[in-house]
């Protein structure tokens, strides 16, 4: 069957219909802005804090599901069966080809977030309150960590949301970011997109099986662009058009 293709913005979303079978994929626009990055009350490498300043862009406002994975691959790599339930089991490398294809499908410019686009994001950009997990400092309400989600994933969006109305950029599964590992400078930034080259791929909010100081808005994780786990999936991103 030929695959259907169909693309609408909606006051600050966006919506893309995948195929014939109308998965969409929901974006949140985030006002750019300026935040400080990192954090003194975490690991050495979230240090030191820095100023870094953004612009507009789009992010998910769910992780990526098994069903819209499949409706552009065609499989499902993960270890937790669900359409709802986030993929995971991908590694930085097949989110690449999920994200070519889906450009070459939808005409539209999707990317995993940069590691900053991601911090801004959770930390509800300009509405940020501060909270220690992404929309609140009690991390039951926002997340599936290991202190309730029975080691396994769960539907996205069943917790509560952020300032941005983002669910889940705390625990379910740890989500991809764009940029090489490297240390923080401590020098204010605009835009960055990490260090040019590395071993290893940054990724964020900790998941399923993670205790509560890993999944705080400003920790991190890094791990080679070839390794697959059932605790790691991603969230798309793009431009402001």
């Amino acid at each position: 069957m030929k695959k259907i293709l169909m693309v609408a913005v909606i006051a600050t979303a966006m919506f893309a219909t995948l195929n014939a079978n109308g998965q969409e994929i929901e974006m949140v626009f985030v006002k750019g802005g300026t935040f400080m990055m990192g954090s003194n009350d975490g690991d050495s490498d979230e240090k030191p804090v820095h100023s870094v300043t953004l612009s507009d862009f789009y992010i998910g406002k769910y992780e990526v599901t098994q069903a819209q994975w499949k409706a552009v691959m065609g499989n499902n790599p993960s270890y937790f069966k669900g359409d709802n339930l986030p993929v995971e089991q991908v590694s930085w490398d097949d989110v690449q080809e999920f994200i070519k294809r889906l450009n070459a499908m939808t005409g539209k410019n999707y990317r995993l977030p940069t590691e900053a686009e991601w911090e801004f994001a959770a930390r509800g950009g300009n509405s940020s309150n501060g909270y220690t997990y992404s929309g609140s400092n009690s991390i039951g309400s926002v997340a599936w960590y290991d202190g309730n989600s029975g080691s396994e994933t769960h539907t996205v969006g069943t917790k509560q949301a952020n300032e941005l109305g983002i669910y889940d950029m705390t625990g379910n599964v740890w989500e991809w970011c764009s940029d090489w590992y490297d240390s923080y400078s401590g020098d204010s930034q605009t835009n960055p997109q990490g260090a040019n080259s590395g071993s290893y791929r940054v990724g964020r909010g900790g998941g399923w099986g993670d205790g509560a100081s890993s999944c705080r808005v400003a920790g991190r994780y890094y791990t080679s662009p070839v390794n697959r786990y059932y605790y790691r999936g991603f969230r798309l991103a793009c431009s402001s058009k």
